[in-house]
């Protein structure tokens, strides 16, 4: 497997997941989708997130309900590929159509995103 390092440090990465959008997050995008928040088109049309009030929503459920631990490894992306062909780890994508809820996921993620296209962008 090619060399996947990231240009954030595991801190910014966890952060941006627990702060950021659905934009700059997959993790936010599948869990707002999950959940049934709105995705809009932000800015310029282009960038997708579930708006100011979706996205706070989001943070205060992952705030009370998500929780992230982490080991260290010289190659990550080694363990990665292991953990997600050995675990059932359903909203992960990449890598993982193997997995039973891969499919739905993606389809419920491009439904979300469609949508998003219908509607006038946000401001």
């Amino acid at each position: 497997m090619a060399n996947r390092t990231s240009t954030q440090n595991l801190r910014k990465r966890v952060r941006y997941h627990y702060r950021g959008n659905a934009a700059g997050s997959t993790l936010r995008l599948t869990l707002g989708c999950l959940l049934g928040l709105e995705l809009r088109r932000v800015g310029s049309g282009k960038r997708m997130t579930f708006g100011k009030a979706g996205e706070a929503t989001l943070s205060q459920w992952m705030a009370d309900n998500a929780q992230v631990c982490w080991i260290e490894r010289s190659e990550p992306w080694d363990v990665e590929s292991q953990l997600i062909s050995q675990l059932d780890l359903p909203l992960n994508l990449d890598q993982n159509g193997h997995n039973a809820f891969h499919s739905r996921l993606k389809e419920i993620r491009a439904q979300a995103r469609q949508r998003a296209r219908e509607l006038p962008i946000s401001s």
